[in-house]
C-alpha cells in the first residue's frame, strides 16, 4: 500500500476516516461490503443462465452496456472536467472491468461459479496479505487462503484455461481495489466509477453487436444479461467505493473472502450446484476468519489532547489528585 515519510498518521485516507468516525463508520462499510457480494454473485449466477443463449462474451457486453448506461444516466460524469491526474486511474480502472468481466465469465462458463470465484478471490486476498500490518489480520488472511485452496482444489476433469482465466481476473480484482481506492480520493462522488464503467462499455459496442448479430437471442436472455449488469456491475461499483472511503484496503481484502460463500450459497440455489462436506468446512473455516478480523479492526484513533490554555498551570502544579485518571 501507498506509505508517506512520517508524521503520517492519515497516510491511509480510508484509516484516517475510520479513526475519525469510529465503530459506526466501519459498521456501515461492513454492510456495504456485504452488500456488493451478494449482489455481485447473485448476477454471476443470473448471468451464467444466458450463456447457452448469448455466450459468456455476449452476456459480458449487455451487462456493461446497461452498468454504463445506468452509471452515466444517474452520476452524469463531468468528462470535460477531469484532469490529467483524473484521467489516468479512470481509464485503467475502465480497462480493468473490461478485462475482469470477460474472463471472469469465460472462466465460469468453463469451471463452475464456486471455482471460479473461489480462485478469483486470491486477488483482494493477495492485497490483504501485502497490505497487513498486524499478525492477526495476516493470520486471518491465510485462514481464509486456505479454505480457498480447500474449495478450489483439483478435480478428476480440471479445465487449465478456465483456471488461468480465473487467476486472471483475480489479479484484475486485486487491481481494481487499488486503482478503486485512487479514484475515490481524486474524484468526488460516483464521477469515477461512473465514468470508468461508461469508456468500458464503450469498449465492448463493436463485438457486442456482432455477438448479438449472430447468436438467437431471446429477451429472457437479455433481461437476464442486463440483470447482471445492475447486480454485478452498478451495485457493487458505487458500494465499494463507498465503502473503501470507511475500512483499509486490508480490511477490505480480507473481508471479501465472504465472495466464496455467497458463490457457494447461489450456486446451491440457483443452480442447482451441491456442495462436499469439505466445501462446507472450508465456507466455515472462511466465515470464521471473517468474524475474528471484524472483532479485532482497527480501534478509533485516540483524539489529542487540547493544548493548554494559556496561563493554565500544567501538571506539575496541578493539587494532588485532580490530574487526568485518577477518579
Amino acid at each position: 500500500m501507498r506509505t508517506q515519510p512520517r508524521p503520517a498518521p492519515a497516510a491511509d485516507p480510508a484509516t484516517a476516516t475510520a479513526g475519525r468516525a469510529g465503530r459506526p463508520d466501519q459498521l456501515t462499510g461492513i454492510a456495504l461490503m456485504t452488500g456488493s457480494a451478494a449482489a455481485n454473485q447473485l448476477g454471476a449466477a443470473t448471468a451464467a443462465l444466458a450463456f447457452p443463449v448469448l455466450g459468456p462474451a455476449g452476456v459480458v457486453a449487455v451487462r456493461q452496456w446497461v452498468a454504463g448506461a445506468v452509471l452515466f444516466g444517474t452520476v452524469r460524469p463531468r468528462f470535460a472536467s477531469f484532469t490529467r491526474q483524473q484521467w489516468r486511474p479512470v481509464l485503467a480502472l475502465a480497462l480493468i472491468f473490461a478485462t475482469m468481466n470477460l474472463s471472469l465469465y469465460v472462466a465460469i462458463d468453463r469451471i463452475g461459479l464456486g471455482l471460479a470465484v473461489t480462485l478469483e478471490f486470491l486477488g483482494p486476498l493477495s492485497v490483504a496479505l501485502l497490505a497487513s500490518r498486524r499478525v492477526k489480520d495476516l493470520g486471518c488472511a491465510l485462514a481464509a487462503g486456505v479454505a480457498v485452496v480447500v474449495l478450489a482444489r483439483p478435480q478428476p476433469s480440471t479445465d487449465y484455461a478456465g483456471i488461468g482465466l480465473a487467476l486472471l481476473a483475480a489479479l484484475c480484482w486485486a487491481c481494481y481495489i487499488l486503482v478503486n481506492r485512487v479514484v475515490g480520493t481524486r474524484l468526488p462522488g460516483a464521477q469515477g466509477p461512473a465514468a470508468a464503467a461508461s469508456l468500458s462499455a464503450l469498449l465492448y459496442v463493436p463485438a457486442g453487436i456482432w455477438i448479438l448479430a449472430t447468436h438467437p437471442v431471446t429477451v429472457t436472455a437479455l433481461g437476464r444479461a442486463a440483470m447482471a449488469g445492475l447486480l454485478c456491475s452498478a451495485v457493487p461499483m458505487v458500494a465499494d467505493l463507498l465503502a473503501l472511503r470507511r475500512v483499509p484496503a486490508r480490511f477490505f481484502g480480507v473481508f471479501m473472502s465472504v465472495n466464496p460463500v455467497f458463490a457457494a450459497l447461489t450456486g446451491l440455489v440457483v443452480l442447482g450446484q451441491s456442495l462436499a462436506l469439505a466445501d462446507w468446512l472450508a465456507i466455515a473455516a472462511v466465515v470464521t476468519a471473517n468474524a475474528v478480523s471484524v472483532s479485532t479492526g482497527a480501534r478509533p484513533a485516540r483524539p489529542p489532547r487540547p493544548a493548554l490554555r494559556r496561563g493554565w498551570p500544567g501538571p506539575r502544579t496541578r493539587p494532588p489528585g485532580t490530574g487526568p485518571g485518577r477518579h
